[in-house]
Order: C-alpha cells, then sequence, then structure tokens
C-alpha cells in the first residue's frame, strides 16, 4: 500500500506560513483587519487546505478570484467572510444561498445583483465596491460615480461593505509616484461614495508588496496575497517558504557508453567516464517548465544540488546525479528552501506567483503541522 508521500506531493508547512502572517499581522494597526488571497487554488498551494490553515490564524475575511472558487471553500465547511473579486453575472443565485460577497466593478453588474436579491427578497446584502485608481482592468472610474451613487442612494438589496482599488507597481520604487497617486485618488473617490450613501465601508487598497512598502496607508483592511506564500516584494526581506515541491526518485541508471543520449530529442549527452541518472515524476504536466530542462536548473538531493539533463518529459524528468551517493525512493526538492520559487522564476524571466499557480491539483497538498 502507497503511503501519502511515496509519490509527488507539495508540503505546507503550516509554521512558516504562520509566521509570515504574523510578521504581516506585526507591521498593522490592531484595528485593522486581514484578508488573504487563496484564489487560484490559493497560488497553487491548496485552496482549501489553505483557507482552514488562515481561518485557523485568524484572518479576518478571504479572497478568491470567481464563484466556483467560493462555492468550493463554502462546501468544504470554511465559514470566514469570502469576496469573489471578479463575480461576473452567471453565478449569483449560487453565490447568495452560499454567502459570499461579489466585487461589483460597473453599474451593469450591481444592476444584475440587485435584480436577483430583489427575486429572492434579500435586503442589505453585502457588497465590495471596486474603483479604479489607474491600474485600468476593472472598476469605476471618477466619472462614474455619481452614476453608482444615484443608484446605490434608492437600492435597499444591498450594502456596501468596502471600497477597494488595486495597486499596479507598489513593489516598485521608481512607481512610488504613480503608487501614492493611485491611494490618493482612491481615498478621495472612496470618500465620495461614503459621503453619497450616507455611512462609511472598509476602505482598502494595499496588497503583498504595499503593505512592506506603504503601512502609512492601511485604511481599514488589507489584502494579504502573495506575501502569506513567502515571497516577499523587498530585496532581503526573505520570508519564509510555505511550499515544497517534493518527489521520489523512481529509478537509477548508470550509462557508460558516451555514444548514448537521455530523453526527447537526444539532448541529454552521456558524459566521457559515464553519467548517472536518476528520474523523477514530475514533469510540465506538474508546472516543470521545459525551459528548465537541459541543465539550466538543479534540484536538491542529499545535500546536492543535480542539475536537469535532457528535455523535461510531461511527467517525469531526468536529473544527472553523477557522484552523488543516491537510492531509489530518496526524496528530490523541486523547490522549497532550496532551491527556492524565486531562484527558478529568475531562471525562466518570469514571476514565482506564475511557478506556484502551474502546480497542477494532480499534485498531492499535505500540511506539515511540526
Amino acid at each position: 500500500m502507497m503511503k501519502e508521500d511515496d509519490f509527488s506531493r507539495l508540503e505546507l508547512k503550516l509554521s512558516n506560513c504562520l509566521l509570515n502572517y504574523r510578521l504581516f499581522r506585526s507591521r498593522l494597526d490592531a484595528r485593522t483587519k486581514m484578508l488573504v488571497l487563496v484564489k487560484a487554488n490559493a497560488y497553487g498551494h491548496g485552496a482549501v487546505e489553505f483557507a482552514a490553515m488562515m481561518q485557523q490564524a485568524g484572518a479576518d475575511y478571504l479572497a478568491v478570484a470567481y464563484p466556483v472558487e467560493g462555492l468550493e471553500l463554502r462546501r468544504a465547511g470554511i465559514s470566514l467572510p469570502i469576496l469573489v473579486l471578479t463575480s461576473g453575472t452567471d453565478f449569483f443565485p449560487e453565490m447568495t444561498d452560499a454567502r459570499l460577497e461579489p466585487g461589483i466593478p460597473n453599474l451593469e453588474t450591481l444592476k444584475a445583483f440587485c435584480k436577483v436579491l430583489e427575486e429572492k427578497g434579500l435586503r442589505d446584502y453585502p457588497i465590495h465596491i471596486k474603483l479604479d485608481s489607474g491600474m485600468h482592468r476593472l472598476g469605476f472610474m471618477s466619472d462614474e460615480l455619481d452614476a453608482l451613487c444615484t443608484f446605490l442612494k434608492d437600492c435597499p438589496f444591498v450594502r456596501v461593505k468596502s471600497a477597494y482599488s488595486h495597486l499596479a507597481a507598489a513593489e516598485d520604487p521608481q512607481e512610488d509616484a504613480f503608487t501614492l497617486g493611485q491611494i490618493e485618488l482612491f481615498r478621495r473617490n472612496a470618500d465620495r461614495l461614503s459621503a453619497a450613501i450616507g455611512y462609511r465601508p472598509m476602505y482598502h487598497i494595499l496588497n503583498s508588496a504595499g503593505i512592506e512598502r506603504f503601512p502609512q496607508y492601511q485604511f481599514d483592511m488589507v489584502r494579504l496575497g502573495i506575501g502569506i506564500y513567502g515571497i516577499s516584494a523587498l530585496p532581503g526581506n526573505r520570508l519564509a517558504p510555505v511550499a515544497s515541491l517534493k518527489c521520489k526518485i523512481l529509478q537509477i541508471k548508470h550509462l557508460t557508453d558516451s555514444s548514448d543520449t537521455i530523453g526527447y530529442g537526444r539532448y541529454g549527452k552521456v558524459a566521457e567516464g559515464g553519467t548517472t541518472i536518476a528520474t523523477i515524476p514530475v514533469g510540465y504536466a506538474d508546472g516543470i517548465d521545459r525551459h528548465l530542462g537541459r541543465g539550466r536548473a538543479s534540484f536538491s538531493l542529499n545535500g546536492h544540488r543535480v542539475p536537469t539533463i535532457g528535455n523535461i518529459c510531461m511527467d517525469m524528468c531526468m536529473l544527472d546525479i553523477t557522484g552523488v551517493d543516491a537510492k531509489v525512493g530518496d526524496t528530490v526538492t523541486i523547490f522549497g528552501e532550496d532551491p527556492t520559487v524565486s531562484e527558478l522564476a529568475e531562471i525562466l524571466g518570469t514571476i514565482p506567483y506564475e511557478i506556484l499557480t502551474s502546480v497542477p491539483r494532480r499534485i498531492e497538498r499535505i500540511v506539515v503541522r511540526r
């Protein structure tokens, strides 16, 4: 019978998660609420598992991108308030049944939601108004606020729980003037909204980078995304990595013929004097980008860094473990503390988000509580 760690797994270290949470919490006023992003399967970490950890840690809110993500959390027993950032209009009945709170980016969406609430006999349902402060993706522009406020004043079906916006470049010091302009525009338009509806909802604009670099603008709540998963916007401020992608060696081969090759396309070459390779059960279908093959990346095995050899396959890849004492069943760390996901992202010329969210659901998530 296979044990849960006999194959590939993504280990989620609870102690590191709580360490990161407390670090960000320490930057905030005691009254400031903490919203944690668990969209995109909790940035690849496993939404249900991670949401449960955040509920245990004391988070005030969760946020997801799409309604189906929020519905999954409710079915799993997550009871925290959940903001759906991109609610669309197709799942409004299901959202209200599950007490999911929609982000409202435009008047058309608001009117469609109010129609559903009226049909279901619901009043004062919590919503969150998205304000466009300069990212120009979603949200009400300044010249759209009057129409929004007029509609809200005559609508008994909703109550604005928060007004929020999103910073476009909070991590980049060269864009600080733009970021401060975003914050000021958000404050001004949120105040306009509050004055028009006769009460002040929560304000929030800071993301992880914003919390690290602009804590003075925390308002009533902040949104903690990539930071909780161990990725910092500040050089040298290394957070504790939460996820470690690990797998076990399936087979070891000792190749001695220098005319032999390894893998698709025959790009892996056997060295003069021989090459020892290990095959592991992760490939590009598991988020191991093909550009990490042919020796461009190395992973950890028994205290050594061992490079990839040949092309990355769909479900497997091969490592050059020549000179390393290893056996079938030994554990290889793809990313975690060594190498870090940021290191792999740098090799690929991308961001850690892309690598983390590429780990598919077929890789089991295991919460490590020690």
